[in-house]
């Protein structure tokens, strides 16, 4: 073999090397997924080990764990999440998010992981079962910022004021001092929250019947789609498998 050949050879070998090396440094990039930190049982901070948790946390966890990558759990506001997403600041969603038709204009979802609507709550002092939304016309009442609630409240006609609030914990709060009439929240949440004996002035109204219901799921973006393909194949499977089930079922939610 002449030098030149073999400076080609060895030029060729380099770069195998380097194109090999670079495909395992994308195999290896963590993937950064936005949650919310006062969502529990889907997502909340532990402050014991200062770490984000809860049913999706889990899940996502298990998919990648499944799929092959690795992921970074950050906390955030709700109403950030999907600017967090779009302005590649996080790469997946994974909270108690609905899959919404507007939502779906700006990024993906995932299959449907899980279904519910939204609960109201009231001070327990008020003793009355409302059924439903025209039972408490005039109420001051109280949704977060950012979710699928808010709209359908405002457009209602019904109420003077529909307060906006950060996080579902904030609203508890105000209904259990008395501050405003009633709240609406992912009922899911607002069930665990009340049996952790937090806010113990309120209570959930059974009688009532949720009208916006919904299904959440992983958001990526919309340039994602392998990625996207790849949470799908791993959920499909973790479903299957029962593990999704053990997952729901450690949270409370079977």
């Amino acid at each position: 073999m002449t030098i030149r050949r073999r400076h080609l050879a060895a030029a060729i070998i380099s770069l195998a090397a380097l194109a090999a090396q670079g495909s395992a440094i994308a195999q290896e990039k963590v993937l950064k997924v936005g949650s919310t930190p006062t969502g529990v049982p889907f997502t909340f901070l532990d402050t014991k080990t200062n770490t984000i948790e809860g049913i999706m946390v889990d899940l996502i966890k298990a998919i990648a764990s499944d799929a092959g990558f690795k992921v970074e759990v950050e906390g955030m506001p709700f109403a950030t999440l999907i600017p967090s997403l779009t302005g590649n600041k996080i790469d997946i969603i994974a909270a108690a998010m609905y899959i919404t038709p507007p939502r779906k204009e700006v990024i993906d979802f995932s299959e449907p992981i899980y279904t519910y609507g939204e609960g109201l709550f009231v001070p327990k002092k008020d003793t009355r079962e409302y059924a439903r939304l025209e039972d408490m016309k005039g109420f001051v009442v109280g949704a977060q910022k950012g979710t699928a609630y808010v709209e359908p409240l405002q457009k209602s006609g019904l109420f003077p004021e529909v307060k906006i609030y950060d996080n579902i914990p904030a609203i508890l709060a105000d209904v259990n001092a008395g501050r405003i009439q009633a709240g609406f929240a992912d009922k899911p949440i607002v069930a665990y929250n009340l049996q952790l004996g937090l806010f113990s002035e309120a209570r959930l109204v059974r009688a009532y019947t949720s009208t916006i219901v919904g299904s959440v799921g992983i958001g990526v973006r919309k340039s994602d789609g392998e990625l996207l393909k790849r949470i799908n194949a791993s959920l499909d499977k973790l479903t299957k498998n029962g593990t999704v089930d053990r997952i729901l079922a450690k949270w409370g939610q079977q």
